[in-house]
């Protein structure tokens, strides 16, 4: 593989980030919208960007350290998701499809972890 780009779940981060920049779209012009856009597009572009740091560095503790973070981020976006959806910002629909993509995310962070674990045990 050339470089993270070719990493399925960067791929799968990556358009996670581009539905959340449609989805602030309709936030309201508001301090508190401003803000919650705010928090969600960090957590969300730590995501992918945790990721690729990670495959840049390419040693066993430090690119599971990075995907640890990576991690963390998207149980951040999970977070801010379900507070979206409680507050009427975002559709019950919107909320599942985001909320499947960032569990599938999960899943393959948490593989790639383990892989890295297993090979230093």
């Amino acid at each position: 593989m050339e470089d993270f780009r070719g990493l399925f779940v960067w791929q799968k981060a990556i358009t996670l980030f581009e539905s959340a920049v449609k989805d602030v779209e309709v936030f309201p012009d508001t301090r508190a919208g401003r803000v919650i856009e705010d928090q969600l597009m960090r957590c969300i572009g730590s995501i992918s960007a945790n990721i690729a740091e990670g495959y840049g560095r390419k040693k066993g503790r430090e690119y599971e350290h990075y995907l640890y973070i990576a991690r963390g981020s998207l149980n951040e976006t999970i977070d801010w998701y379900e507070k979206l959806k409680r507050i009427g910002y975002i559709s019950g629909e919107v909320f599942k499809d985001r909320e499947r993509t960032c569990l599938e995310i999960r899943a393959m962070l948490s593989k790639m972890i383990g892989l890295l674990e297993a090979k230093r045990s």
